[in-house]
Formats: C-alpha cells, structure tokens, sequence
C-alpha cells in the first residue's frame, strides 16, 4: 500500500467549523457519560496508532495525570506546524479547531485509517476546558494552548536543546518519553460543564489499549497511572494469535496452537486467528482498521460463511458426517475463539458509534480470504482437521439434543399455554414498563420478600441453593435444569436465537443475593445465565443488582442502614458512644419492613444495572471465572483480592 512520506499542511482540508460540537458533544461521541469521556482518550490514541499503520510511529504513551488530566504521546512525525498554503494558517491549529479537516480524506498521507475522518481531535479539543498540543519537529518543540477549543494566543516554539535544559512555563507539565527527534504530544482536561464525571478508569482505557496493542503488534503501548503508581507496557509479537490465547484463558484448547492468516490485496488486508476450545460458547471478536466492531456485520458474515463452508466440504469429502442429520454454522461456531481484523481504505459503518460495518463489498473479501487459506490448511495438517470436524460433529450432536429439549421449555412456558412455574410469586399487574421480577436466594429470604413486596408491581422467584454453571454445560444440561426452566419460563422471552425481547412479562429482572461469598457466587452464576441465554435482557438494559445493607446501627431512635465496612465506622462514629451495630449475614435475617424499606422500596433502595462495556472482557472474564481452568481463576482472584475489602458493589 503506498503511503506519502510527504506530510505537510498542503495536505490538509477543511470541511466545515466546529460549532456544533459543545452544543450537542454526544452527537460526536454518544453521550456525556464515562462512556464519552474516555472515548476522548481513544480519539487522540487512534491518531497514533494510525501514524504506525502507516510506518512512522512504533510507540504511544497514555498518562493519566494525578490532576485527572490526559497526556498521549506518540513517535511519528508530528501534526504539521508550517502555514497552510490555502488557509494562511498552522496546519497544527487547522487539525484542532476545524471539524473534518486532515489528512485522512484523499489517501495519500494515510492509506488505512480507524479515526473519524477528522472529527476526532477536534471533538477532544472542543470538550476540552484546556488542551495543549506539543509537536517534536525539525529539532525544536512547538505547541499551542486551547480553552474550550478556542486557541489561547498562537503557535509557539523553542529550540529542543532549550527545552530539555529549560521548558516554557506553559509546558512545565509535559515530558518527552518517547523519541525526541519527532512525534506529538496531546495534553488535555476534560470539561466538567461537558461531562457528568471527569474521573478517569485506569481499567476501562487499559482494555481499549490492550485490543490496539494485540491489532498492532509492531506497537508498543505504555499505560501510566500517576495517581495510583500503576503501569503497563503492552507489547504483543504474537498478534491477534496471541489475542485469541489472551481471550480464550479460561478453557482448554483442542488443538495446540491457534490458526493464523494474513491476505493483503491491493485495497484490503483481512487477518484473523482462531482456536478450538472446550467451551460451549462462540467468543468472536471483530475489528475494521482498528476499531471494534461490536455488533459485527459483512465482514464478520463473510468469515463464518468461509469457515462453515471450509468445514461441511471437507467433512463430506472425507465422509466423516456420520450420526448426525446436517452440520450448521452454529455447529461450527461452537466453542471457537476468533479474532478477525479487515483494513480497508473507505469503510462504511452503520451509526456514529462504528459498532457494524455496512461495506458490502467486505464479505466477499473476507469470505474469499478465508475460504482459500483454511482448504489449503486442512490439506497440509489433517490431524488439526479431524480434530476440529470431531469437535464440529460433537456439537451437531448436541444441537439436535438441544432443539428437542428447548421444544419441551417452549411448550411449558406460559406464552405457550403451560402454568408459570409454582414459586412464582407473581404480581397483579401485567404493565412491563411497571413490573418487576425479583430472583431471590433461597426460601426464607424468598419468603421474607413475598411478604415485604408490593404486590401489585413486585413478582418474586426463590432460588434453592446454586444455579448450574451454564459455561460449563451444553443446552441439554442446561434446559434440563428445573431452576432454570422455572427462569426462562417466568421470563416468558424464550432464549438465544429464540429470544423476543418483546415478551419480556417484566421491565425489570432484579437479582437479590445475600451480601456475602456465597450470595456473590449465585449473583455470577445468574449473570452467567443471562450473558450466555438472554444476553439481549443485558444489553437493553433490563438487569439489575440489588443493594441490601451489610449493617445497621442504632441508638435511640436514630436509625441507619449502611452498605460498606467504611459507612459503618462513619455512622458509628458520628452517632456517638453506645450505638448498637447489627450485621446482616443474610436476607432472611431482616424482618419484611427492614426489607421493604432498605431493598425493594422504589424510592429507598440501591439498585446497580448490568452493562457491558467491553464484549472482549467480559467474554474474557467469565471464561476465566466460571471456565474450565483453576490457574487462570486463581491467578485473577489473588491479583484482584486486594481491591476488595467487603462484598460490596
């Protein structure tokens, strides 16, 4: 792919102005939340990493500045700083002020890019309340200051000898940890009059830069958190091979090293990698130049139809579909970890967030990539085949299996005409924007709470004891489980492929577990369940955690209920001498009233909701969690166990 070395300010275009993007940001970055905010991290870190697909850069460098300020760093060869020939202005101040203007649009500077086609740094600078740009160019450093996107006097610069020896005032704040010669450095504040927070997620940024550092494994990402001493450098020479190991943790492999290609054609390079696990689930991660495509589209359908077809020909060839009626693509898909990545120089994603790619085209290219690679492959290593088509007809097997056990669950459920399950303790009204369904541990707090309920809105499902473990079991051991038929059936949604989220019976499913270790193991296997089964419920929203108090303290008439060890001492302290401090081991040890008031009461409780920030890691986490594996399990609880200093969420 031929990329321009020439990189000045001629090759930047303005578009149009900035306006509009303080007035209505989360048309730029989809919300105002902790979501956008760190969004504002990803931008200026995709600027860098595009610098390196296009052979300039090899290394980035994110701080999060113990003033909850952001530094990026990369080594590339710097945002142009000489006078625009067409605008009589810095190409530096041109990339930060002007919505869509770059170098991005006609292909020549980058070839393959994952950034927003110029509207990145500009949104970054703009819900900014103050951002700096460093440029290391021609032996000297320039920067320029903005306020709330707005340049703060004009572009600066000092020879680099006299920086190191002295820096400016204004660029007291800023040190060079990557090359000297060349690269950009981008210091900025989030806007407190933009965001609802400015408190940056060490975890959530290492997340994003962990999947470039896999995507990109010429790259080396450092991550430095300055206000807690926690740092990492990732750096991953094995590449998405190395990436389909790190998300596949938790379950043993079938075959012993992860399938590996690289095509590249004159406008496109499809890579992917993948493994056959002992999982029942399909964890298929997808990228277009860089950016996760979480809800897949053409490229992802054109990979699993080269997969399904590599697999079903070669089965029949060597006749080895025995015992079973037709191999699917959920057959094949089964127990599979993947990753895929497709560069393309236009990509067309549906909606602002880039969460589908729409690229027709894609699918042919993808599908043809992988199509001719595996037939090639499977002719040169026969064993890995075998394996694979075993572990492919083990799972047609189980399909069949399964479909007659999900016919008996259809036919029990209530929108089928069967009863709802018999400790269902529903509720009078039928509103699901009104109606909530409480899944509670065990019969005496499930009795406690049908009696602290309002009935007319409050539907109550006790549990007895621990849920089975859905990542380890296959549909039949799942839907042969009656607590989890019970589940499904009071739910009234179906699962998976089946799943209408339009029947939902309730418009919110909470789960109520006591505020202990065994409470919190019930509440994973729960979330497992969902995760797995109904994931579409996670995702719009509809699943919940209660929040019952560890404690109550008393004295007099003065009442309090506190949910962490810290409140406890706070309250204790604050009510004085000869308060009496009661601990709640369960649910059942609060009275029906205590109950209401504390848990289920509408304007009282705490409820948290289940989202999913991050598909990758949470895959991740319950394969390690609730997977085949103990080392992996224990290595993450023993370097977890010190954040927690109580069942708490």
């Amino acid at each position: 792919m031929y990329v321009m070395e020439n990189y000045d300010s001629s090759q930047i275009q303005i578009l149009e102005g900035l306006k509009a993007v303080r007035k209505v940001p989360g048309m730029y970055i989809g919300s105002t939340d902790e979501r956008g905010l760190h969004h504002l991290v990803y931008e200026v870190v995709d600027n860098g990493v595009d610098e390196a697909i296009a052979g300039f850069a090899k290394s980035i460098y994110v701080s999060i500045n113990t003033d909850n300020s952001i530094m990026v760093e990369d080594d590339g060869r710097g945002i142009p700083v000489d006078i625009h020939p067409k605008y009589g202005r810095p190409g530096l101040e041109i990339v930060l002020t002007e919505l869509h203007s770059g170098a991005k649009f006609d292909k020549k500077v980058y070839k393959i890019t994952g950034g927003l086609h110029g509207v990145g740094v500009h949104v970054v600078n703009a819900l900014s309340s103050k951002l700096v740009a460093v440029v290391k160019r021609d032996g000297k450093i320039y920067w320029e200051t903005f306020i709330r996107g707005v340049p703060e006097g004009k572009l600066k610069s000092v020879e680099l000898s006299e920086f190191l020896s002295s820096p400016p005032e204004e660029l007291k704040g800023v040190t060079l940890h990557l090359n000297r010669e060349h690269g950009t450095i981008i210091f900025f504040y989030p806007d407190p009059e933009i965001f609802e927070t400015t408190e940056f997620s060490y975890s959530t940024i290492l997340e994003r830069v962990r999947d470039l550092a896999f995507l990109n494994p010429a790259i080396t990402i450092t991550l430095d958190d300055l206000r807690t001493g926690s740092k990492d450098v990732l750096h991953f020479d094995g590449g998405l091979s190395e990436f389909v190991r790190y998300l596949g943790e938790g379950y043993n492999a079938v075959h012993r090293d992860p399938i590996y290609n690289r095509t590249e054609g004159e406008n496109f390079v499809v890579e992917f990698a993948f493994q056959y696990t002992t999982g029942v689930s399909e964890t298929l991660e997808s990228f277009v130049n860089n950016i996760n495509t979480v809800e897949g589209g053409t490229h992802v359908a054109g990979f699993r139809a080269g997969l399904s077809r590599v697999i079903q020909d070669y089965a029949k060839n060597k006749n080895m579909i025995k015992g079973v009626e037709s191999i699917t693509g959920d057959d094949v898909r089964e127990g599979i970890v993947a990753v895929l990545h497709l560069k393309i120089p236009e990509p067309q994603f549906e909606g602002q967030t880039k969460s589908k790619l729409g690229n027709s085209e894609a699918r042919g290219i993808v599908q043809s990539a992988t199509e001719g690679y595996l037939k090639e492959y499977f002719e040169s290593y026969p064993n890995i085949a075998d394996v694979i088509i075993k572990r492919t007809l083990a799972a047609a097997a189980a399909r069949e299996a399964s479909r007659k056990a999900r016919e008996l669950v259809r036919r029990k459920s209530a929108l089928e005409g069967g009863g709802l399950p018999g400790k269902l303790a529903d509720c009078s009204s039928s509103d699901p924007e009104k109606t909530e369904l409480y899944i509670v541990e065990g019969d005496s707090a499930g009795g406690s709470a049908k009696q602290a309920r309002n009935r007319e809105f409050q539907a109550i499902l006790p549990l007895r004891g621990k849920i089975l473990n859905v990542e380890k079991s296959n549909d039949v051991k799942t839907l042969g489980n009656q607590v989890i038929r019970d589940l499904i059936t009071a739910l009234g949604t179906n699962i998976k492929d089946d799943l209408d989220i339009n029947k939902l019976r309730y418009g919110k499913i909470i789960i109520m577990t006591d505020a202990d270790v065994d409470g919190a193991h019930i509440r994973t296997l729960l979330l497992t369940f969902f995760y797995r089964y109904a994931r579409e419920l996670v995702t719009n929203g509809k699943i919940f955690f209660a929040q019952p108090p560890l404690y109550r303290v008393q004295k007099g008439d003065k009442v309090a209920y506190v949910y962490s060890e810290n409140d406890k001492d706070r309250v204790s302290e604050k009510m004085g001498q000869n308060a009496v401090t009661q601990r709640f081991k369960g649910l059942g040890e609060m009275n029906p009233a205590q109950l209401w008031e504390t848990t289920m009461k509408p304007e009282t409780r705490k409820l948290v909701e289940v989202t999913i920030e991050d598909a990758a890691a949470a895959d991740r986490l319950f394969s390690i969690l609730m997977g085949d594996k103990v080392e992996p399990r224990r290595k993450f609880i023993e370097e977890n166990a010190r954040y927690v200093t109580n069942i708490d969420l």
